[in-house]
């Protein structure tokens, strides 16, 4: 069975093929013999109820710098197609809301990976506020008083803005730290929407882990340590990956928010656990497929597309 997938992504030329997941995709469904359309969500047209985009048919190939080769630019109707990937990266905002409304459109005769309105309805850091038994404390606020009084009960906290992604805008305000206010005069006047503060977890130090889930199944991990004196863990600001297992309580995470992501379509889902505790669901771009594999884990391109395949079925 031959698919028609189109992939909704950052543009092709810029991405870093070592470690991007939607490119693992890309190549997993080419092996397969399904058909590849790459186009940037900016070209999406949505008139008299049919969705359209502009983009390239594409062919991909595991070699840096010569990474791709696409046709010239066409337009096509999205509902000719068998499977959409949503995969351009956050940040969460109406940009991005606005086009999961869109991808409304065709979805679920065309399958959207993940399900767009169950997407839109799981910001990633309010998503996790459902299951409080696994998450530290956690204050949801842009009040500068409420805010003060947790840190006041906590000590020492991290500060990051609602919508942020890959670290970006994330603060830790140690005990004694005289930059609160500081801090919040610049969140106020740079984000409209509340902030959120936890407390802030030393197991950090040990690594943040990221877990993925295919249809609810946890089925790799990888550890991303922090670099020397910082806080953060991304890889893309010094954070190194490394192998590593769950433990039970990683595994009774998984069991408990596993049937509610098959529940809502999100196929393809990456959360963030340190110590004990689960901090983050991401499901608008998950990543992590290539280090997994790299560090001799499962094949979870092969397992999201076999997803797929199922689905179409």
């Amino acid at each position: 069975m031959t698919l028609k997938i189109a992939v909704q992504m950052d543009p092709i030329e810029a991405i870093d093929i070592t470690g991007d997941s939607t490119f693992a995709l890309m190549l997993e469904a080419q092996a397969r013999g399904h058909e590849l359309f790459e186009y940037h969500a900016d070209t999406l047209a949505l008139r008299d109820g049919a969705l359209s985009a502009t983009g390239a048919d594409v062919t991909v190939r595991d070699e840096v710098g010569r990474h791709f080769e696409k046709s010239e630019n066409r337009t096509v109707h999205l509902e000719d197609y068998d499977a959409v990937l949503m995969r351009q990266d956050p940040p969460f905002d109406m940009n991005y809301i606005t086009y999961t409304h869109m991808l409304e459109a065709i979805h679920p005769k065309t399958l959207v990976v993940n399900d767009p309105a169950e997407v839109r309805n799981a910001p990633e850091k309010l998503y996790v506020l459902q299951y409080g038994e696994f998450i530290p404390p956690t204050l949801i606020s842009r009040d500068p008083a409420r805010l003060s009084e947790f840190r006041s009960e906590y000590g020492d906290i991290i500060l990051k803005p609602l919508y942020g992604n890959g670290g970006a805008g994330v603060f830790r305000l140690a005990h004694g730290d005289e930059n609160f206010a500081s801090l919040m005069e610049m969140f106020t006047q740079t984000f409209r929407e509340p902030f959120i503060a936890q407390q802030y977890l030393s197991d950090v130090k040990q690594g943040d882990k990221r877990i993925i889930l295919v249809e609810g199944e946890p089925v790799g991990a990888i550890n991303r340590v922090p670099a020397a004196g910082e806080t953060r863990s991304n890889m893309h600001v010094g954070g190194r990956p490394e192998p590593t297992e769950l433990t039970d309580r990683e595994r009774d995470i998984c069991a408990r928010i596993g049937p509610d992501l098959k529940k809502r379509g999100l196929i393809f889902v990456g959360i963030d656990v340190i110590g004990d505790y689960m901090t983050e669901i991401n499901v608008t771009s998950p990543t992590g497929i290539r280090e997994v594999k790299k560090f001799g884990g499962a094949d979870i391109a092969a397992l999201v597309l076999d997803a797929i395949e199922a689905r179409r079925s």
